[in-house]
């Protein structure tokens, strides 16, 4: 069974469908079935920008798949002229969301086997009416996912979170013990999912020292502990909690395969740190496989041709690593 990939346009105001036409001409992922779910008259624009010479082919059904070409599947044919690029604007957050839309429904649908984002801009998506925090929410709703989370990857750091997007004087009040677990059984499918039969997980503790005896702190004692030692007695391989100085560099020379990180920046950080350009993530716990770049839609150099792809090539790799472990 030939395997088909979707890459939605994200926000047409954005780097979206410029990284897509050049990461597309990418000799990495070129022998990979990809099919751009968008708008038909921006991808033109920016294969002509770009000066990349492949013909365009658009299909109705992926029978009409031709290799060498730029395949889309038209969703919503916004075109350029109808937005200042670089500027938020409902009518590209609504044009991002029917690109997410129709592609996930593809993929529940088994024509594809995994389906890979491009920046959106959350502005534009709420002021569309479609009031979700970004992507993981918005595609958790179109599959009916109840526990899910996003996991993200530089090649060297593999790094699931407990809380994301929540202000930090309200962390702890999230770092309960139900919700680590849940988390540590995420980071278990994540690790799977990247290749490993028994992932080795290690746990970040929250406060300094990870607490110092409840010195700094007791959500160590009250919360991530319990839920580390029902892990284990459930028989997956994860250890903690472990000081949030020490735990990422642990990771990087190997004794941990996924690192559960307690907030936003504690994970983001290092990911970024050692491996910017080649940071992905995915989500674990959808009935879907979902991967995506890792950055935003960068409105201050959008339409100037100088966005750099490395992401969404890096993105389209892991999808395929991916699929291939899922089929074993």
């Amino acid at each position: 069974m030939e395997e088909f990939f979707g890459i939605t346009m994200g926000d047409p105001a954005g780097i979206g469908p410029e990284i897509i036409v050049k990461a597309l001409n990418n000799n990495e992922v070129e022998k990979l079935k990809i099919v751009i779910f968008g708008s038909k008259n921006i991808i033109e624009h920016y294969i002509n920008l770009c000066n990349i010479n492949r013909e365009i082919n658009i299909i109705k059904n992926l029978d009409e798949f031709k290799d060498g070409a730029i395949n889309i599947y038209p969703v919503n044919n916004l075109s350029i002229d109808e937005f200042i690029i670089g500027k938020i604007n409902p009518i590209c957050g609504k044009a991002s969301f029917e690109y997410i839309h129709t592609a996930v429904q593809f993929t529940l649908e088994k024509k594809l086997s995994a389906v890979i984002t491009a920046p959106i801009n959350k502005t534009s998506l709420n002021q569309a009416g479609y009031h979700y925090n970004g992507h993981t929410e918005l595609i958790a709703d179109l599959t009916k996912a109840q526990k899910y989370s996003m996991v993200l990857t530089n090649g060297k750091l593999n790094v699931i979170h407990v809380t994301t997007h929540v202000a930090l004087k309200n962390v702890s009040s999230y770092i309960k013990k139900d919700k680590i677990l849940e988390v540590i059984h995420l980071a278990e499918e994540a690790g799977k999912l990247l290749g490993k039969t028994i992932p080795k997980i290690g746990v970040s503790a929250l406060n300094p020292h990870s607490g110092e005896a409840g010195l700094f702190g007791d959500e160590e004692i009250n919360e991530i502990i319990p839920a580390i030692c029902e892990a284990n007695k459930e028989g997956i391989n994860v250890v903690g909690p472990i000081p949030a100085d020490v735990i990422f560099l642990k990771a990087l020379k190997g004794e941990y395969d996924v690192v559960v990180a307690m907030y936003h920046d504690q994970g983001h950080i290092p990911i970024k740190l050692f491996g910017l350009e080649n940071g992905v993530n995915f989500t674990v716990g959808l009935p879907i496989i979902r991967t995506s770049v890792d950055h935003g839609t960068a409105f201050d150099i959008a339409g100037k041709g100088i966005a750099n792809e490395k992401s969404l090539v890096e993105a389209i790799k892991l999808a395929d690593k991916i699929v291939k472990n899922k089929i074993k």
